[in-house]
């Protein structure tokens, strides 16, 4: 049996290594891993990319790893020696995606550390004109009145457009019929024509069409009033208190990255995206800076868990 001395020396010493390792950090150039060029993800980790090699005295290099509804990229994350070089910058995919596939390799809790809530997006709930509503409560009334007849575009299963309105179903307790495209532009081209009558979708890629003849916007789905939709008021205020749907893009480390390490990388990320020219180039692509502590962002992911999953377990979600 091991002596309390040599256990109390045994931690000490750990606790010295972590800590010289998060001194010498980082000690070569790191990675943030994150989707293919183009989207959502992409964008947000090069404009955090942009401001934060020089404050770490290493090169931040992007690395795009697409495919595999986001699998690819957290499984590059998952592998990585938890030291601080690899990173992992995603939307809720990170959680969700275990949610929906019983052969998802990881438990994002279990597997991942989170370092900050890096920006989020919010959707808008937007109608076709030929639909008589202006408001959610318009909406909801006329769903009831006529359950099964109204329709929704998404994109695949499990997805932002997807998941939102399956949220906004299960809470206003109405029968909506779901078309699927392959991704929320086809379905948002379905909308502009008419062929679905209502979406729920990323503020910024709607942006170019809100002020247009169409579609109408009733609501933004953030918790609070949106700065990207002045006086569009929330899902949350319009008879549906506690609804809120974001994509979250968060930045993570593996399991077991020294809590120093994931310190420093989050005071830093939250330095860059608190910056003002940083967040007007988030603004203006319709995302909002945040900059969470890791707690926060724990905490989020744990909450997310519980209720987002409770929507795709009782609606039956699946992506195996």
């Amino acid at each position: 049996m091991k002596s309390p001395g040599f256990t109390t020396a045994f931690i000490a010493l750990a606790m010295a290594g972590m800590t010289a390792s998060a001194q010498n950090y980082p000690s070569r150039p790191i990675r943030l891993v994150t989707a293919e060029p183009g989207g959502g993800n992409d964008f947000a980790a090069r404009l955090i990319v942009q401001g934060l090699g020089g404050s770490l005295g290493q090169p931040v290099i992007v690395d795009n790893r697409g495919g595999a509804g986001g699998l690819i990229a957290v499984n590059v994350a998952l592998k990585a020696q938890p030291d601080g070089h690899t990173l992992l910058l995603y939307a809720n995919n990170v959680w969700i995606i275990p949610l929906l596939r019983r052969s998802a390799p990881y438990d994002a809790v279990r597997d991942f550390v989170p370092i900050t809530s890096a920006a989020k997006a919010p959707n808008a709930v937007v109608v076709h004109p030929s639909l008589p509503v202006k408001s959610i409560g318009q909406l909801i009334a006329l769903a009831k009145a006529r359950p099964g007849e109204l329709n929704y575009g998404s994109g695949g299963n499990g997805s932002s457009t997807h998941l939102a309105v399956e949220l906004f179903k299960s809470m206003a307790g109405v029968d909506i019929v779901r078309v699927v495209f392959k991704g929320n532009a086809p379905a948002q081209n379905a909308l502009f024509s008419g062929e679905v009558q209502l979406m729920i979708a990323p503020v910024g890629s709607l942006a170019s069409h809100l002020n247009s003849a169409r579609l109408r916007a009733l609501a933004v789905t953030s918790a609070q009033p949106s700065p990207l939709l002045p006086g569009l008021p929330t899902m949350a205020a319009s008879g549906l208190p506690g609804y809120e749907s974001m994509q979250i893009y968060g930045v993570f480390a593996p399991a077991k990255t020294p809590a120093a390490i994931v310190e420093r990388v989050s005071g830093e990320i939250v330095r860059v995206v608190q910056r003002p020219d940083v967040r007007d180039k988030f603004l203006a692509a319709g995302v909002e800076p945040v900059g969470s502590t890791p707690q926060e962002l724990a905490t989020t992911m744990k909450s997310e868990i519980v209720r987002i999953g409770k929507v795709i377990k009782d609606a039956g979600i699946r992506d195996d």
